[in-house]
């Protein structure tokens, strides 16, 4: 426990280096815990970097939420999170680079879960595996992928898949 800003801000610096460790929990010196009662603040270090654009939900002309994945290390493509739903803006930009996949499309087959760990189908369109996202992310990472829905941040344009960080790979930390 610290009440001094520098002391808790290398904390969050340091300490999410750690995989397992998501952020730091902010409440008064004597505030306890309640129960479904909103007191505390949780504090999560994020980061950019980039994933594959795998699927989406919505549909091609108008896509809701991207299906993200990495490419491990023997040229698998992985699933590694999803974004939350893009901003209006944002789907009608995603929309010009996203196109339907080829039959041998790596996910093919594969049922998605609308959040982590829950048993209720996403519905997803594949689409061919080749534009790069740009997404800002928290640390919580398990088995290689995120457990928070991602945040779209833009197309990148300048990159191709090769460009990505493999499965399993950290995470490069946002400036500012």
């Amino acid at each position: 426990m610290t009440t001094d800003v520098a002391v808790a801000q290398e904390w969050l610096e340091s300490w999410t280096e750690v995989q397992g460790v998501e952020g730091l929990v902010i409440k008064g010196r004597s505030q306890r815990y309640l129960p479904s009662a909103r007191g505390w603040f949780k504090i999560r270090r994020r980061h950019t970097t980039e994933a594959v654009v795998g699927g989406i939900t919505g549909t091609l002309p108008r896509p809701r939420i991207l299906v993200l994945g990495r490419y491990d290390k023997d040229g698998v493509l992985r699933l590694v999170g999803r974004t939350v739903p893009l901003r209006p803006e944002t789907t009608l930009q995603v929309a010009q680079y996203v196109r339907p996949a080829e039959a041998d499309h790596p996910w093919a087959g594969v049922r998605f879960s609308s959040s982590w760990g829950s048993r209720e189908p996403l519905n997803v369109t594949l689409v061919a595996p080749e534009l790069v996202a740009e997404v800002d992310a928290d640390t919580a990472i398990d088995r290689g992928a995120w457990r928070h829905p991602l945040r779209f941040v833009r197309p990148r344009l300048d990159a191709t898949v090769a460009d990505v960080p493999r499965f399993g790979e950290g995470v490069t930390p946002a400036a500012g």
